[in-house]
């Protein structure tokens, strides 16, 4: 049976997102070779890639023409992308299930193969914990903060240090 690795960059104190939108940007100020080698070998222990429809559509438009060392692995791994909106899906080796997140997710952990690799944004990786179809997270660590932003997995807690009801984040 395989198993579902979810993949995300996540700030020290829990955070995926700025408030803004911008979900990589803040990645890319303190990345370096060793964490791009880990994250293109992650990508190639993939047997299938799973997506919510935005992240799909933002990959989609850059992958199949770049030439960086991400591209193979995301071009040639199959993909599947959750959507209840998309009606087709144009790039290579991609397919949509429109269906039951769950009942698709034990589809594919019958299937033989590889790891199945979950990408997306914090809705995506929530609405996948809360099933319990997580086995397993790849989350890159860094230090700073996307800056108004939005956690991976959030909590809602009133504390004497957060008076405005702050978020915290429950244990990866």
């Amino acid at each position: 049976m395989r198993n579902v690795v979810l993949k995300m960059h996540v700030s020290l104190d829990g955070y995926v997102k700025a408030t803004s939108g911008d979900v990589m940007g803040w990645i890319f100020r303190t990345y370096d070779e060793e964490l791009k080698a880990w994250e293109v070998d992650l990508l190639w222990q993939a047997g299938t890639h799973i997506m919510g429809r935005r992240l799909y559509e933002e990959m989609a438009a850059y992958w199949p023409t770049s030439t960086e060392e991400f591209a193979p692995p995301m071009n040639e791994i199959p993909k599947v992308v959750f959507s209840k909106t998309m009606r087709q899906a144009d790039w290579a080796h991609s397919r949509i299930s429109n269906g039951d997140v769950e009942e698709e997710l034990a589809c594919l952990k019958q299937e033989s193969g590889k790891a199945i690799l979950a990408q997306g944004g914090p809705e995506f990786a929530q609405s996948l914990s809360r099933l319990g179809l997580i086995f397993e997270n790849k989350t890159p660590t860094g230090s700073q903060k996307p800056g108004g932003c939005t956690l991976l997995l959030e909590k809602h807690y009133d504390t004497p240090d957060r008076p405005e009801g702050g978020r915290l984040s429950d244990p990866i």
